[in-house]
């Protein structure tokens, strides 16, 4: 829309016109001041005419291709009237000034300088064709990419830097991604965040996804003995959450899988460990639904078991599903967006777990059971805290506890680490859809560390707190610290 008084009401008396109802409008000059969004609810036949109408005057935006962007030089005649001549051709073109830049007292007095915007490639040519008749003209840039756009089309920067994370996508697509955006741009603000931060934040959280990918993919990895024949391997990737395998000679099971865009280069690592997937993974167990636990589940050929709540969330693209979450609105845009970011891969074999069976452990009602090699593995029912449909795996005799994301050792994430995760806490306030639950959640978990802990003195053994981030770690005093030791895979090294 154009940046002039009565835009917005022209707008709105289109939308009157035809009976529609606005349910949502957002419009900030700091952020675009030539984007305005709305949401309205209209009859077919209603929705149809207000958009006619709305593109009869130029204002409906229906594809975001950048315009190009020209920079030259011109050396123009010092005279009256010389700067006036020059601006009748750049309006006729249609080209928007981004940039003009001229002093007589300057080291070159005669040099105009000037960035334009221009909607249609066809007219770059024949602009240029007209100031090289009449001037000396330089070209100093010319881009067709929008790599040099300025903040004056906030959006459609936006919607190139989505491009250079994801790919080529269709206008329609990020035409409603740019409208999700803006939704929880617009929620943070009135939680009074900076919206700029908001959309940096979303940019962010793909762009580390990618840089620490393929080559620059890396992990730390511990190893514990659970019994003469099963082994514990932990890969706390470089962002989201951790892999575990335990393994045997002859099979392997995966709980958890992180993020689908890791899929390649976790495949690579855990090969490099002697772990080759396509052999020995026979069953894979999710402990909830978001991506970095779940992701990439689809990529491999395996059964898939988790919590019916959980395979709703999937269903429903939407990590507040199930909970009465105060920020639902965020929790759903945040699945879309970071389900896309990190390719995220529907299992197409999911099997749910039993459900309850009368019996407790501390305060989870075990919902199934899964045995592994020797090791029998619990699966007890979370609280709805961190997510609806979450669980945890327990071995008393074994002295294992898979916490998923409601115990963690924050301390020992790396400074990355932290910095990434921060950037979804950010992003929806609050990573558990509910506080109080997320919290008795925690001191149950921390209590069946202690008690196995207690039942395990005299073997040698602990409780190895698996937590969803970070390593594997056990209790001291009452603090979580690691267990054992860590090395560090590079994918090209390891040490």
């Amino acid at each position: 829309m154009p940046d002039t008084p009565g835009s917005l009401h022209r707008a709105a008396e289109i939308i009157k016109k035809y009976d529609g109802n606005i349910n949502r409008i957002q419009f900030d000059r700091r952020i675009d001041p030539g984007t305005v969004f709305y949401e309205v609810t209209a009859s077919e036949d209603s929705y149809a005419a207000i958009t006619r109408d709305l593109a009869a005057i130029g204002y409906l935006q229906t594809s975001i291709k950048p315009p190009d962007f020209l920079k030259f030089s011109v050396d123009m005649p010092h005279q009256p009237g010389a700067l006036y001549e020059f601006l009748q051709f750049i309006t006729s073109a249609g080209a928007n000034i981004t940039f003009i830049d001229f002093d007589d007292k300057s080291r070159h007095p005669n040099r105009l300088t000037v960035s334009l915007d221009i909607e249609q490639s066809t007219v770059v040519e024949k602009l240029l064709d007209q100031l090289k008749s009449r001037y000396r003209l330089e070209i100093l840039e010319y881009d067709t990419t929008g790599k040099h756009l300025d903040d004056t089309v906030f959006y459609v920067r936006y919607a190139q830097a989505v491009r250079d994370i994801i790919g080529d996508s269709e206008d329609e697509f990020l035409l409603s991604f740019l409208a999700d955006t803006n939704h929880i741009a617009q929620e943070l603000m009135d939680r009074g965040c900076d919206p700029h931060q908001v959309f940096e934040s979303v940019l962010a959280t793909g762009r580390t996804m990618n840089a620490t990918n393929g080559e620059n993919f890396y992990a730390d990895v511990q190893q514990f003995s659970i019994t003469k024949r099963v082994t514990l391997s932990c890969f706390q990737v470089p962002c989201g959450g951790s892999v575990f395998i335990l393994h045997t000679p002859d099979e392997m099971l995966m709980i958890d899988t992180a993020y689908g865009i890791y899929h390649d280069s976790l495949v690579s690592m855990l090969t490099h460990y002697g772990l080759a997937v396509g052999q020995k993974l026979t069953q894979i167990l999710i402990t909830h639904a978001d991506a970095d636990h779940c992701g990439a589940a689809g990529f491999f050929d395996v059964p898939v078991s988790m919590h019916a709540g959980t395979l709703d969330i999937i269903r429903t693209n939407n990590r507040a599903y199930g909970s009465k979450s105060d920020h639902s609105s965020l929790d759903a845009f945040y699945t879309k967006m970071i389900n896309l970011f990190s390719r995220f891969n529907i299992p197409k074999d999911i099997r749910c777990f039993p459900g309850p069976d009368g019996s407790l452990r501390g305060i989870f009602p075990v919902i199934g059971r899964y045995q592994f090699g020797d090791v029998e593995l619990e699966i007890l029912d979370g609280l709805g805290g961190h997510t609806h449909g979450q669980v945890f795996l327990y071995s008393e005799k074994h002295g294992l506890l898979f916490t998923a994301d409601s115990v963690i050792n924050f301390a020992s994430l790396s400074r990355e680490r932290a910095d990434y995760s921060s950037l979804a806490a950010f992003l929806v306030t609050s990573v558990n859809v509910s506080s109080e639950n997320a919290k008795k959640e925690r001191g149950g978990l921390l209590d069946l560390a202690r008690v196995t802990d207690q039942a395990l003195a005299g073997t040698g053994k602990r409780c190895l707190i698996c937590g969803g981030h970070g390593p594997v770690s056990v209790l001291d005093e009452g603090k979580i610290i690691p267990a054992g030791t860590i090395e560090h895979y590079t994918g090209k090294r390891s040490e």
